[in-house]
């Protein structure tokens, strides 16, 4: 019996359906850059905390200068760290390095390439000195309760250096999820092998690692899994510890595609095996037992053509991805883009097809266009190298001419 198939979006919102942020846990800094921050964070005091200079002078008295120009006595020699050990008065001045603290009394900073110092004397000249030149005041930049990093905000660099300067090691965060990649099959050879009669290398899981990384989620590469029941049941069960697990190969309907009935043995719930699209119609999605507090594993069966397995991941995989990790999806609709030439596409699935970002003057200059490549199909790993990601060409016969529009499904 003839099983309809789901099409890309309704695979797409079954995965959706089913993937929510992680629960937060608290990170050292070192660890959390680009999580999502799951809590306020306040300032714990002000910043700077105190009125500092902020360039290498003199500070002084505003109204001991006529005019700019004035000759005061260096009374102190202050730099960052150090604190000062008294009171300017009439005529003093303090020797100052940028980010030490304002002595009192002073109420501006005459940069040092305006003065000159002879011994225990300065001579200021500078016309355009005014009250409060080059010192930041004290809790200029934030004060004490003020929120800095908001819930819900990526942790940047900059925002990370806000934090520690908040005193907030350890931050609430959305971790990012942690992906077990387990490539299957016996015809697989590491990339430092040489291949044996009908051996091929293992080119999957290095393109799924970098497309992991790539999508902001940690990459846990497992050995090649013989096809063997025993050998699957036990490198996915370890898959099944992580927050997504991806297997390449052994899911379509051979007898020694393994998978399937290996994950359901191991408490995978099948949500859908099988979807109507070119290339990648075999991809499997299901979901793990939970795993106490954590929600169940989610699992993509991809096959093992290279192009399948990439159009997959950037169809299911990384949507699924961003939404683990408390961000916002992409939008589901594709960029449109104008052909640079015409194509001709057959067939009653939607196909996926490498092509290639070109700038295109048929519509005039900086007009950007698309560029299908000459491809020999899902296990055209080189041409796929070649590419920017690929033209959508919807189910059915049709001559494409240069102009007509399509979708864009980018690798970036």
């Amino acid at each position: 019996m003839k099983v309809d198939l789901l099409t890309v979006e309704e695979a797409t919102q079954a995965v959706l359906e089913r993937a929510c942020a992680l629960p937060p846990i608290r990170l050292p800094l070192s660890m959390a850059r680009e999580c999502l921050l799951a809590e306020d964070v306040s300032a714990d005091g002000d910043s700077p905390p105190f009125d500092k200079a902020l360039m290498d002078g003199f500070a002084l008295r505003f109204a001991d200068l006529r005019n700019g120009v004035g000759t005061l006595r260096i009374v102190e020699e202050l730099y960052a760290g150090s604190l000062p050990s008294r009171s300017l008065m009439g005529g003093d001045a303090s020797l100052i390095m940028t980010g030490a603290p304002i002595p009192e009394g002073a109420d501006t900073v005459v940069m040092i390439e305006r003065t000159r110092r002879d011994g225990d004397r300065v001579l200021v000249e500078d016309p355009s000195v005014r009250p409060g030149g080059n010192i930041l005041r004290r809790g200029r930049e934030m004060r004490a309760g003020d929120v800095i990093v908001r819930r819900g905000e990526t942790l940047t660099p900059t925002r990370l250096g806000m934090l520690a300067s908040a005193g907030r090691p350890s931050p609430l965060v959305v971790p990012a999820p942690r992906v077990a990649i387990v490539p299957t099959g016996d015809e697989l050879v590491e990339s430092n092998q040489v291949p044996g009669p009908g051996q091929i290398r293992n080119s999957n899981a290095v393109v799924l690692e970098a497309l992991v990384a790539g999508a902001g989620a940690i990459p846990l590469l497992s050995p090649i899994a013989r096809d063997d029941p025993e050998i699957l049941r036990e490198a996915l069960g370890e898959g099944l510890a992580s927050d997504v697990l991806l297997i390449t190969g052994g899911v379509s309907a051979g007898q020694r595609d393994l998978v399937p009935a290996t994950l359901m043995g191991l408490g995978v719930e099948r949500v859908f095996h099988k979807v109507r699209l070119k290339p990648g119609k075999p991809l499997f999605f299901g979901v793990g037992p939970r795993r106490g507090e954590k929600p169940g594993t989610l699992v993509f069966g991809l096959p093992g053509n290279p192009v399948s397995g990439v159009v997959g991941f950037l169809l299911f995989v990384r949507p699924a991805l961003d939404l683990l990790a408390g961000r916002a999806g992409r939008p589901l609709g594709l960029p449109l883009y104008p052909l640079t030439r015409a194509f001709v596409h057959a067939g009653e699935k939607p196909t996926y097809h490498p092509a290639r970002r070109v700038e295109w003057t048929g519509r005039g200059p900086g007009t950007v266009g698309l560029e299908p490549l000459a491809s020999a199909g899902s296990a055209d790993l080189l041409t796929a190298s070649r590419a920017d990601g690929f033209a959508l060409f919807p189910a059915g016969d049709r001559a494409y001419a240069p102009g007509d529009v399509v979708g864009f499904l980018d690798l970036g």
